[in-house]
């Protein structure tokens, strides 16, 4: 029997269009270096030149298309737990309905899907919530209102160095010497340095 052609590949096929899928899914609500989208190119080009070797449900396709879809409003709208998980579940359907006998039926075994599904729902569930949630809270700093607030000299200011305002280290300038542990009122700002006066 041909090895392309048989269960065993479609299988291993499906894993690798999973792992794809769950690689993409990370570079798309923790976008960063980079190398999480190069993985998940490289996994799902494999995956698609692996595809054009056996039979294939085509509709499958679009309930693809739909995971994305949702996983992206998960990343816009509120109830992002709603949208995470109808878009995992959107994933497992289609991967796993994806591949096809060609006497008709799935191509995937019954056992690798439910395992594979269920650890699909986990990971969107844990890995990918929390990303959700921390790319969601990533903090505002409203610059304006560390005009006025009172700080403490942390290097010394010859004109610059640091200084400790409302629970951040701050780069800081005054206009003379500051030593360590000074008490200093924010007067301006130049950018992301704050201008400094001995707090009365």
């Amino acid at each position: 029997m041909d090895f392309l052609g048989s269960p065993l590949f479609t299988n291993l096929l499906y894993l690798v269009l999973v792992i794809g899928l769950w690689l993409t899914a990370l570079a798309i609500v923790s976008p960063g270096t980079g190398v999480l989208e190069i993985l998940a190119f490289s996994t799902l080009g494999i995956a698609v030149i692996g595809m054009s070797q056996v039979a294939l449900n085509w509709w499958a396709i679009l309930v693809l298309a739909l995971g994305v879809v949702l996983l992206l409003l998960a990343l816009r709208l509120k109830h992002e737990e709603v949208w995470l998980l109808l878009s995992g579940a959107a994933f497992c359907v289609g991967s796993v309905f994806l591949f096809r006998l060609e006497e008709g039926g799935v191509g995937v075994y019954p056992v690798v899907a439910v395992i594979t599904s269920v650890v699909t729902m986990a990971y969107f569930w844990i890995a990918l919530r929390n990303s959700i949630i921390a790319y969601k809270s990533r903090p505002v700093i409203d610059l304006s209102k560390l005009l006025g607030a009172i700080g403490e000299v942390r290097t010394p200011l010859d004109p610059t160095g640091s200084v400790y305002i409302s629970g951040e280290l701050w780069t800081a300038r005054a206009e003379s010497p500051l030593d360590v542990g000074t008490k200093v009122r924010v007067r301006d700002r130049e950018g992301l340095i704050l201008v400094v006066e001995p707090a009365e």
